[in-house]
């Protein structure tokens, strides 16, 4: 299997990658807290199946199975080290692993809820369309896809404003430089789009309800429901 350049760069920081997050992630908790009202107050009917594309070391799938623990969770990841780090902290949580590139496709459906954190900007613009009608196509209906996503500025100067702050950010959050020249360095394999693209993007993908519920600079959560539920 051929392995994403972003899944080689993540792998070999797998063991230190939850460690750092809250230094490197400016707005930690809001920005993750996002997901949970998403679910919360967009979610139609249950959430108790789901899938976290790019789950990295089960961070996410963790912050929602505090807020929902009846809720099983199935991981796709293209690193065996991080699948690794989230078996260890998720346990009987998970129901199933795959590892693999989410861009080649997705386990079968149908489930309550397709999220993901600071992975979908990993891949080119086209692969991006393509897996958001593949999670819009594994919900059930009235499911929601919850995206919080590392966002383009939607010019490049606002893009340069966008890095400045990041850093000036991760600074006033305790990072150290070293932290953030890693964090930098694994940047390399970023490919972030703009908030309106993606948007019009999970509009053309059949979305209903798409919003941006959640936006500090360049960190975004992006939402969609399935149409045919009760809303």
């Amino acid at each position: 299997m051929s392995i994403p350049p972003a899944s080689r760069a993540f792998s070999a920081y797998a063991h230190e990658y939850t460690a750092v997050r809250r230094r490197v992630v400016p707005g930690y908790d809001d920005f993750y807290g996002s997901v949970i009202d998403s679910l919360r107050l967009l979610g139609d009917g249950a959430i108790a199946r789901v899938i976290d594309l790019g789950a990295g070391t089960g961070l996410l799938s963790d912050h929602v199975s505090s807020a929902f623990p009846g809720a099983r969770f199935e991981l796709l990841d293209g690193s065996a080290e991080m699948l690794s780090e989230a078996r260890e902290l998720l346990g009987d949580r998970v129901v199933a692993e795959h590892l693999g590139d989410m861009a080649h496709g997705l386990p079968g459906g149908p489930f309550d809820a397709v999220v993901s954190a600071l992975a979908i900007h990993h891949l080119a613009d086209a692969d991006k369309k393509k897996v958001y009608e593949m999670a819009h196509d594994a919900l059930r209906p009235g499911g929601l896809f919850v995206n919080a996503e590392q966002v383009a500025g939607p010019t490049p100067e606002l893009e340069a404003v966008y890095q400045r702050r990041w850093g000036d950010d991760c600074r006033a959050l305790g990072a150290s430089e070293d932290e953030i020249a890693l964090s930098r360095e694994r940047r390399r394999h970023d490919r972030s789009t703009d908030v309106e693209t993606q948007l019009r993007w999970l509009r053309e993908a059949g979305f209903a309800h798409v919003d941006c519920v959640y936006k500090s600079w360049s960190m975004a959560t992006l939402v969609g429901v399935r149409a045919g539920g009760s809303r």
